[in-house]
Protein backbone atom coordinates (compact mmCIF):
# COMPACT_ATOMS: atom_id res chain seq x y z
CA UNK A 1 0.00 0.00 0.00
CA UNK A 2 1.37 3.37 -0.47
CA UNK A 3 2.70 5.44 1.90
CA UNK A 4 2.50 8.76 2.73
CA UNK A 5 3.68 11.87 0.55
CA UNK A 6 4.49 15.74 0.85
CA UNK A 7 3.92 17.96 -2.31
CA UNK A 8 6.64 18.32 -5.03
CA UNK A 9 6.99 22.01 -4.26
CA UNK A 10 7.91 23.19 -7.85
CA UNK A 11 9.07 25.90 -9.13
CA UNK A 12 11.52 25.38 -11.68
CA UNK A 13 12.21 29.04 -13.39
CA UNK A 14 14.77 30.20 -14.93
CA UNK A 15 15.18 27.34 -13.15
CA UNK A 16 18.70 27.81 -12.14
CA UNK A 17 17.51 31.72 -11.14
CA UNK A 18 14.27 33.05 -10.90
CA UNK A 19 14.54 35.73 -13.57
CA UNK A 20 15.62 32.82 -16.42
CA UNK A 21 14.03 29.56 -15.77
CA UNK A 22 10.74 29.57 -14.06
CA UNK A 23 11.56 27.77 -11.35
CA UNK A 24 9.83 30.60 -9.63
CA UNK A 25 9.75 29.00 -6.63
CA UNK A 26 12.17 26.43 -6.96
CA UNK A 27 9.30 24.49 -5.52
CA UNK A 28 9.99 20.88 -6.94
CA UNK A 29 11.61 19.14 -3.80
CA UNK A 30 10.44 15.40 -4.94
CA UNK A 31 8.17 12.76 -3.69
CA UNK A 32 9.03 11.22 -0.25
CA UNK A 33 6.92 8.86 2.08
CA UNK A 34 7.07 11.49 4.78
CA UNK A 35 3.51 13.31 5.11
CA UNK A 36 3.19 16.45 6.88
CA UNK A 37 7.32 16.25 8.43
CA UNK A 38 9.14 19.38 8.70
CA UNK A 39 12.56 19.11 7.44
CA UNK A 40 15.90 20.77 5.41
CA UNK A 41 16.94 19.63 2.02
CA UNK A 42 20.69 20.79 0.20
CA UNK A 43 19.96 21.06 -3.70
CA UNK A 44 21.62 21.68 -6.61
CA UNK A 45 20.09 23.03 -9.97
CA UNK A 46 21.30 22.76 -13.56
CA UNK A 47 19.84 24.84 -16.19
CA UNK A 48 22.24 24.42 -19.42
CA UNK A 49 21.19 27.04 -22.98
CA UNK A 50 23.11 25.91 -26.50
CA UNK A 51 22.81 25.88 -29.74
CA UNK A 52 21.15 28.53 -32.27
CA UNK A 53 18.14 27.02 -34.06
CA UNK A 54 18.17 29.19 -36.68
CA UNK A 55 22.00 27.92 -37.64
CA UNK A 56 20.37 24.45 -37.13
CA UNK A 57 22.29 23.75 -34.27
CA UNK A 58 21.46 20.94 -32.10
CA UNK A 59 21.84 22.07 -28.06
CA UNK A 60 24.56 20.36 -25.97
CA UNK A 61 24.05 19.66 -22.27
CA UNK A 62 27.65 19.82 -21.18
CA UNK A 63 28.77 22.13 -24.00
CA UNK A 64 32.71 22.57 -24.26
CA UNK A 65 34.05 23.95 -21.16
CA UNK A 66 31.34 23.81 -19.16
CA UNK A 67 30.81 21.98 -15.81
CA UNK A 68 27.49 21.02 -14.10
CA UNK A 69 28.93 21.92 -10.56
CA UNK A 70 31.08 25.01 -9.78
CA UNK A 71 32.71 26.62 -12.78
CA UNK A 72 35.88 27.67 -13.00
CA UNK A 73 36.88 30.28 -11.56
CA UNK A 74 34.43 30.83 -9.47
CA UNK A 75 34.24 34.84 -10.40
CA UNK A 76 35.63 35.12 -13.62
CA UNK A 77 34.86 38.39 -15.53
CA UNK A 78 35.80 39.21 -19.17
CA UNK A 79 35.39 43.06 -19.93
CA UNK A 80 34.81 42.18 -23.42
CA UNK A 81 31.81 40.07 -22.81
CA UNK A 82 28.41 41.10 -24.38
CA UNK A 83 25.30 39.36 -25.01
CA UNK A 84 25.67 39.37 -29.08
CA UNK A 85 24.27 36.04 -30.31
CA UNK A 86 25.82 35.37 -34.31
CA UNK A 87 25.63 32.36 -34.05
CA UNK A 88 28.69 30.93 -32.56
CA UNK A 89 28.00 27.39 -31.51
CA UNK A 90 30.51 27.03 -28.25
CA UNK A 91 27.82 30.08 -26.82
CA UNK A 92 26.10 28.71 -23.83
CA UNK A 93 24.42 30.31 -21.22
CA UNK A 94 24.90 28.20 -17.97
CA UNK A 95 22.52 28.77 -14.44
CA UNK A 96 23.60 26.45 -10.90
CA UNK A 97 22.14 26.96 -7.97
CA UNK A 98 22.76 25.36 -4.73
CA UNK A 99 20.14 25.93 -1.89
CA UNK A 100 19.02 25.45 0.96
CA UNK A 101 16.12 24.78 1.95
CA UNK A 102 13.74 24.36 4.94
CA UNK A 103 10.13 23.61 5.70
CA UNK A 104 8.00 23.90 9.03
CA UNK A 105 4.73 22.37 9.26
CA UNK A 106 2.56 25.07 12.20
CA UNK A 107 -0.30 22.12 11.61
CA UNK A 108 -1.33 19.02 9.86
CA UNK A 109 -2.71 21.55 7.09
CA UNK A 110 -0.59 24.90 7.17
CA UNK A 111 3.40 24.72 5.89
CA UNK A 112 6.06 27.92 5.40
CA UNK A 113 8.83 27.25 3.81
CA UNK A 114 12.34 29.73 3.04
CA UNK A 115 14.70 28.93 0.36
CA UNK A 116 18.11 30.44 0.26
CA UNK A 117 19.95 30.11 -2.83
CA UNK A 118 23.63 30.24 -3.71
CA UNK A 119 24.28 30.81 -7.72
CA UNK A 120 26.61 30.45 -9.81
CA UNK A 121 25.68 31.58 -13.50
CA UNK A 122 28.68 31.35 -16.59
CA UNK A 123 27.72 32.61 -19.89
CA UNK A 124 30.40 32.45 -23.35
CA UNK A 125 29.42 34.74 -26.11
CA UNK A 126 31.95 35.38 -29.10
CA UNK A 127 34.91 33.85 -27.40
CA UNK A 128 34.56 35.89 -24.23
CA UNK A 129 33.56 34.16 -20.92
CA UNK A 130 32.02 35.16 -17.99
CA UNK A 131 31.62 33.36 -14.55
CA UNK A 132 29.16 35.24 -11.38
CA UNK A 133 28.24 33.40 -8.11
CA UNK A 134 27.11 34.98 -5.17
CA UNK A 135 24.45 34.78 -2.77
CA UNK A 136 20.45 34.52 -4.37
CA UNK A 137 16.92 35.67 -4.13
CA UNK A 138 15.20 34.46 -0.99
CA UNK A 139 12.10 32.78 -1.52
CA UNK A 140 9.50 32.93 1.27
CA UNK A 141 5.74 30.91 0.93
CA UNK A 142 3.06 29.21 2.26
CA UNK A 143 1.02 26.80 1.32
CA UNK A 144 -2.08 24.94 2.61
CA UNK A 145 -3.50 21.69 2.40
CA UNK A 146 -6.87 22.00 0.84
CA UNK A 147 -7.91 18.11 0.68
CA UNK A 148 -6.02 15.91 2.86
CA UNK A 149 -7.05 12.45 1.81
CA UNK A 150 -3.77 10.34 2.99
CA UNK A 151 -5.44 8.03 5.62
CA UNK A 152 -7.30 6.03 2.76
CA UNK A 153 -6.34 2.33 1.81
CA UNK A 154 -5.38 1.95 -2.17
CA UNK A 155 -6.68 5.82 -3.81
CA UNK A 156 -4.79 8.89 -1.86
CA UNK A 157 -5.66 12.61 -2.73
CA UNK A 158 -3.69 15.71 -1.94
CA UNK A 159 -4.81 19.19 -3.39
CA UNK A 160 -2.37 21.99 -1.69
CA UNK A 161 -2.64 25.69 -2.71
CA UNK A 162 -0.56 29.08 -1.36
CA UNK A 163 2.35 31.74 -2.70
CA UNK A 164 4.58 33.92 -1.69
CA UNK A 165 7.66 36.21 -2.17
CA UNK A 166 11.11 35.69 -4.15
CA UNK A 167 13.09 38.72 -2.27
CA UNK A 168 15.39 41.39 -3.10
CA UNK A 169 18.53 39.55 -1.66
CA UNK A 170 20.83 38.88 -3.82
CA UNK A 171 23.54 41.27 -5.96
CA UNK A 172 22.36 42.64 -9.41
CA UNK A 173 25.16 45.57 -9.67
CA UNK A 174 28.11 43.43 -10.59
CA UNK A 175 30.49 45.37 -12.98
CA UNK A 176 33.61 44.86 -14.83
CA UNK A 177 36.91 46.60 -14.30
CA UNK A 178 35.78 49.55 -16.35
CA UNK A 179 32.53 50.06 -14.57
CA UNK A 180 29.99 48.77 -16.98
CA UNK A 181 27.08 46.69 -15.91
CA UNK A 182 27.39 42.98 -16.44
CA UNK A 183 24.04 41.60 -18.50
CA UNK A 184 20.79 41.58 -15.64
CA UNK A 185 20.39 37.69 -16.77
CA UNK A 186 24.18 36.53 -15.39
CA UNK A 187 23.44 38.67 -12.19
CA UNK A 188 22.86 36.51 -8.96
CA UNK A 189 20.05 38.50 -8.23
CA UNK A 190 17.72 40.54 -9.81
CA UNK A 191 16.65 43.33 -7.53
CA UNK A 192 13.23 42.55 -7.90
CA UNK A 193 10.38 41.58 -5.27
CA UNK A 194 8.12 39.09 -6.79
CA UNK A 195 4.94 37.81 -5.96
CA UNK A 196 3.53 33.64 -7.17
CA UNK A 197 0.97 31.64 -6.19
CA UNK A 198 0.57 28.00 -6.96
CA UNK A 199 -1.65 25.00 -6.85
CA UNK A 200 -0.30 20.89 -6.37
CA UNK A 201 -2.08 18.54 -6.88
CA UNK A 202 -1.07 14.37 -5.78
CA UNK A 203 -3.08 11.39 -6.26
CA UNK A 204 -2.32 7.74 -5.73
CA UNK A 205 -3.90 4.04 -6.28
CA UNK A 206 -1.71 1.63 -4.50
CA UNK A 207 2.03 2.16 -5.50
CA UNK A 208 1.27 4.32 -8.55
CA UNK A 209 1.14 7.98 -8.35
CA UNK A 210 0.82 11.34 -10.21
CA UNK A 211 1.47 14.57 -9.10
CA UNK A 212 0.85 17.58 -11.15
CA UNK A 213 1.67 21.54 -10.15
CA UNK A 214 1.16 25.01 -11.81
CA UNK A 215 2.29 28.47 -10.71
CA UNK A 216 1.97 31.80 -12.16
CA UNK A 217 4.21 34.46 -10.81
CA UNK A 218 4.68 38.82 -11.54
CA UNK A 219 7.55 40.21 -10.74
CA UNK A 220 8.37 43.97 -9.75
CA UNK A 221 10.56 46.30 -11.12
CA UNK A 222 14.17 47.13 -9.49
CA UNK A 223 16.02 50.03 -9.36
CA UNK A 224 16.67 49.88 -12.72
CA UNK A 225 13.70 49.29 -13.97
CA UNK A 226 14.52 46.12 -14.97
CA UNK A 227 11.57 43.14 -14.53
CA UNK A 228 10.57 39.91 -16.49
CA UNK A 229 7.43 39.55 -18.09
CA UNK A 230 4.64 37.14 -15.71
CA UNK A 231 5.43 34.02 -15.98
CA UNK A 232 3.86 30.26 -15.86
CA UNK A 233 5.49 26.61 -14.95
CA UNK A 234 3.70 23.32 -14.79
CA UNK A 235 5.54 20.37 -14.01
CA UNK A 236 3.73 16.57 -13.58
CA UNK A 237 5.49 13.71 -12.11
CA UNK A 238 4.28 10.25 -13.08
CA UNK A 239 5.47 7.83 -10.06
CA UNK A 240 5.92 4.28 -8.77
CA UNK A 241 6.41 3.09 -5.64
CA UNK A 242 8.97 0.44 -5.11
CA UNK A 243 10.06 -0.86 -0.84
CA UNK A 244 12.98 -2.21 -0.22
CA UNK A 245 13.19 -4.35 3.09
CA UNK A 246 11.65 -1.94 6.18
CA UNK A 247 13.79 0.65 5.61
CA UNK A 248 14.24 1.70 1.86
CA UNK A 249 11.95 2.82 -0.27
CA UNK A 250 12.78 3.94 -4.50
CA UNK A 251 10.48 5.76 -6.85
CA UNK A 252 11.46 6.02 -10.23
CA UNK A 253 9.53 8.50 -12.22
CA UNK A 254 8.57 10.73 -15.43
CA UNK A 255 8.57 14.07 -15.62
CA UNK A 256 7.73 16.39 -17.47
CA UNK A 257 8.22 20.53 -17.00
CA UNK A 258 6.97 23.68 -18.80
CA UNK A 259 7.48 26.98 -18.63
CA UNK A 260 6.84 30.44 -20.40
CA UNK A 261 7.29 33.79 -20.20
CA UNK A 262 7.59 36.52 -22.83
CA UNK A 263 10.96 37.65 -21.52
CA UNK A 264 12.61 40.85 -20.11
CA UNK A 265 11.43 44.45 -19.15
CA UNK A 266 12.33 47.73 -19.32
CA UNK A 267 10.20 50.65 -17.59
CA UNK A 268 7.49 48.74 -17.84
CA UNK A 269 7.86 47.96 -21.44
CA UNK A 270 8.40 44.52 -23.01
CA UNK A 271 11.95 43.82 -25.22
CA UNK A 272 11.24 40.27 -25.51
CA UNK A 273 14.62 39.60 -24.48
CA UNK A 274 14.80 35.85 -23.33
CA UNK A 275 11.34 34.84 -23.74
CA UNK A 276 10.87 31.37 -22.80
CA UNK A 277 8.40 28.64 -24.18
CA UNK A 278 10.53 25.40 -23.77
CA UNK A 279 8.81 21.94 -22.28
CA UNK A 280 11.45 19.27 -21.25
CA UNK A 281 10.51 15.40 -20.42
CA UNK A 282 13.00 12.87 -18.33
CA UNK A 283 13.78 10.44 -15.65
CA UNK A 284 13.39 10.95 -12.11
CA UNK A 285 14.38 8.63 -9.21
CA UNK A 286 13.86 9.00 -5.53
CA UNK A 287 15.32 7.25 -2.53
CA UNK A 288 14.61 7.28 0.71
CA UNK A 289 15.98 5.43 3.99
CA UNK A 290 14.53 6.18 7.13
CA UNK A 291 14.70 9.97 7.54
CA UNK A 292 17.05 10.91 4.50
CA UNK A 293 16.00 10.88 1.06
CA UNK A 294 18.11 11.48 -2.14
CA UNK A 295 15.79 13.16 -5.26
CA UNK A 296 17.26 13.27 -8.98
CA UNK A 297 15.70 14.06 -11.89
CA UNK A 298 16.89 14.47 -15.78
CA UNK A 299 15.12 16.21 -18.29
CA UNK A 300 15.99 16.70 -22.51
CA UNK A 301 13.85 19.23 -24.67
CA UNK A 302 11.08 18.04 -26.37
CA UNK A 303 10.10 21.38 -27.64
CA UNK A 304 11.48 24.89 -27.73
CA UNK A 305 9.58 28.18 -29.56
CA UNK A 306 11.97 29.61 -32.20
CA UNK A 307 14.87 31.67 -30.48
CA UNK A 308 17.53 33.49 -31.47
CA UNK A 309 19.06 33.11 -28.33
CA UNK A 310 20.72 29.95 -27.22
CA UNK A 311 18.21 27.35 -27.02
CA UNK A 312 16.92 25.13 -23.77
CA UNK A 313 19.58 22.26 -23.56
CA UNK A 314 17.89 20.47 -19.75
CA UNK A 315 18.10 21.05 -16.46
CA UNK A 316 19.42 18.24 -14.00
CA UNK A 317 18.40 18.39 -10.18
CA UNK A 318 20.31 16.70 -7.40
CA UNK A 319 18.96 17.00 -3.69
CA UNK A 320 19.52 15.43 0.00
CA UNK A 321 17.41 15.82 2.18
CA UNK A 322 16.51 14.89 6.18
CA UNK A 323 12.96 15.12 7.46
CA UNK A 324 11.88 14.90 11.54
CA UNK A 325 9.42 12.72 12.61
CA UNK A 326 6.94 15.87 13.72
CA UNK A 327 4.42 14.52 15.80
CA UNK A 328 3.08 18.21 17.03
CA UNK A 329 2.18 21.65 15.69
CA UNK A 330 1.62 24.88 16.94
CA UNK A 331 -1.60 25.40 15.70
CA UNK A 332 -3.83 22.55 15.60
Amino acid sequence: MFKKLVFPLLLALLAARAGRACDICGCFMGITPYDNQSGFSLMHRYRVFNGYQHYGQRPQFFPAGARPLFPKPLNHVDDDFRHAHRGDASDYEIFRVVELRGKYFLSQRVELNAFLPYVMNSARANGATLNLAGVGDATVFAGYHLIRQIETAGVQSRLIVGGGLKLPTGDYQRRNTLGRRYPALNQPGTGTTDGFVYANYIGSFRSVGLSVNGSYRRAGRNPVQESLAPSTTTFANLFYRIAVGENWQVYPSAQFFYEKTRGETFEGHLTGEHAMNNALLGPGLDVYYQNFSLNTSFQLPIYTAPTDHPASAGRLVVAVGYSFKQSKYLLR
